[in-house]
């Protein structure tokens, strides 16, 4: 009886026990701050470590998709009529971007290397080939008009070239060279008459199988928050200009620097050399990829809004004070020259003009929109889609008769869908890691349910104690007289 009684009173001071320290571990996140401690110290560019392999040579497979607009009325838009569209592709290429000429720097401090970029063409993932023919804008001849418009002599010799050559606004291009470059009649002859230095175009001319310059990342190893976030670009200071290379997103000059431990307030920087400049994505969902657990974050409507939204996108009102509306920013001013303008697929989140100038258009969040999936734990990106319009700007230039009766209007050319999807086997380990940071994190809880089931045995106990002994009396029937 009395070993009874000590294992009840046991029970009760070891709940007791079990509860205070339950409580306090939860109240102080000592596991928690545990697991931070260690994910801080592997997340850290050096030699040997897998995020140094991770980040020299991402695992999962980068896709880039091209969908081109064609146009099928030509004369109908010289005379005034709106452009009428239509999208063809995709024409898909794998990215290959392995880190090369890597130096450590500072102590190990910061990190050196340059980022070539090849891309091969995927048939079984297209819709088409390189060989197909688009008709679209002349680029070439749109950008030596507007930039030589109001140089008289030049514009002369420019109207009388393209007459003479038959070279129109609108022309048929094969996918190929529109991509990778070709040498245009048009260039060929103002490098001639020395207006011009290069005789080719092409909208990735010279990005395959090159890389962009010298990039200088920070390593983690000072500051965890600073992992692979770049601190120089050809020698320029980069501040809040970040790149996905620690968490194999789009890397190179186009990503996102993530750091352990997302927070749904944060923000996520991105520089992105399409547009410029860098941008910033929110928080907009929790998500899920291949079982994963990851926070979803988009770019607002406010990166894209006009200088009346966001006074942020002033330098892209281009002469001074010339804004073109919310969801399109131009880009002229680093593209030589040339009336590009940049904005989503299909123009998304842009002013309903644009989509009204254009018949063909039909943005849809789903299809257009970029997003980023990471792992708040890690930082590891799961998922990601850089969806980018190339556009350009159309009016008419009395210098020009090839302008025709054109209306004022932002022209699609292309979009790109550069994106990528933690490869399977990466996967798996991130879920183990996020599996037994859950168990871990979680242990105070379990001690103080533990605590809980020991307080109810305790209760339960000593309420049977507590109950009065019966009687052989109390038990026998009473008997009536």
């Amino acid at each position: 009886m009395r070993l009874r009684s000590c294992c009840v009173y046991g029970a009760g001071v070891l709940c007791i026990l079990l509860l205070i320290a339950g409580i306090v571990m939860a109240l102080t996140q000592v596991f928690e701050k545990l697991l931070n401690n260690r994910i801080k110290e592997q997340v850290v560019l050096e030699n040997g470590t897998e995020a140094f392999s991770v980040w020299q040579d991402p695992p999962p497979p980068v896709y880039m998709q091209f969908y081109f607009f064609n146009l099928t009325n030509p004369a109908e838009v010289l005379d005034g009529d709106k452009p009428f569209v239509q999208q063809i592709g995709p024409y898909t290429y794998r990215e290959y971007r392995p880190k090369e000429e890597v130096k450590f720097m500072d102590n190990g401090t910061r990190v050196a290397a340059v980022n070539p970029k090849t891309y091969v063409f995927e048939p079984k993932m297209s819709r088409g080939s390189e060989d197909d023919v688009v008709r679209t804008v002349n680029i070439p001849a749109v950008t030596a008009m507007e930039k030589y418009k109001d140089t008289f002599l030049i514009a002369r010799i420019i109207s009388d070239l393209m007459k003479a050559k038959g070279i129109s606004l609108f022309g048929t291009f094969r996918v190929g060279d529109l991509l990778w470059g070709y040498e245009d009649p048009l260039l060929q002859e103002l490098k001639r008459a020395r207006i011009v230095q290069d005789d080719h175009f092409g909208l990735f001319y010279k990005k395959n199988g090159t890389d962009d310059g010298n990039y200088t990342f920070f390593t983690g190893k000072q500051k965890y928050q600073d992992f692979a976030r770049i601190d120089e670009w050809n020698g320029q200071s980069t501040l809040n200009w970040w790149s996905t290379e620690g968490c194999n997103m789009i890397n190179g000059t186009d990503g996102a620097s993530f750091h352990p431990i997302i927070k749904k307030t944060e923000k996520l920087y991105i520089f992105s050399s399409d547009l410029c400049r860098s941008i910033y994505a929110q928080f907009e969902s929790e998500v899920r990829v291949q079982g994963v657990p990851g926070f979803r974050f988009v770019p607002p409507s406010e990166v894209f809004a006009n200088l009346t939204i966001n006074p942020d996108n002033a330098g892209f009102c281009v002469p001074a004070g010339n804004c073109l509306g919310s969801g399109l920013l131009n880009v002229s001013v680093c593209k030589e020259g040339a009336p590009i303008i940049m904005s989503s697929p299909h123009f998304y989140q842009a002013d309903e003009k644009f989509v009204q100038d254009v018949f063909g258009m039909n943005p849809n969040k789903e299809e257009h929109e970029t997003v980023i999936d990471v792992n708040p734990l890690t930082g590891m990106l799961l998922r990601g889609a850089k969806r980018v319009q190339v556009n350009v700007y159309l009016h008419q230039m009395p210098e020009f008769s090839q302008t025709g009766k054109i209306q004022t209007l932002v022209f699609p050319v292309m979009y790109l869908n550069e994106s990528v999807v933690i490869d399977e086997e990466s996967a798996q380990k991130l879920y183990k890691v996020v599996t037994e940071a859950n168990v871990i994190v979680n242990i105070p809880f379990i001690v103080i349910s533990v605590g809980i089931l020991l307080g109810v045995i305790f209760i339960v106990f000593m309420c049977r104690q507590q109950r009065p002994p019966s009687t052989e009396a109390e038990r026998e029937p009473l008997l009536s007289s």
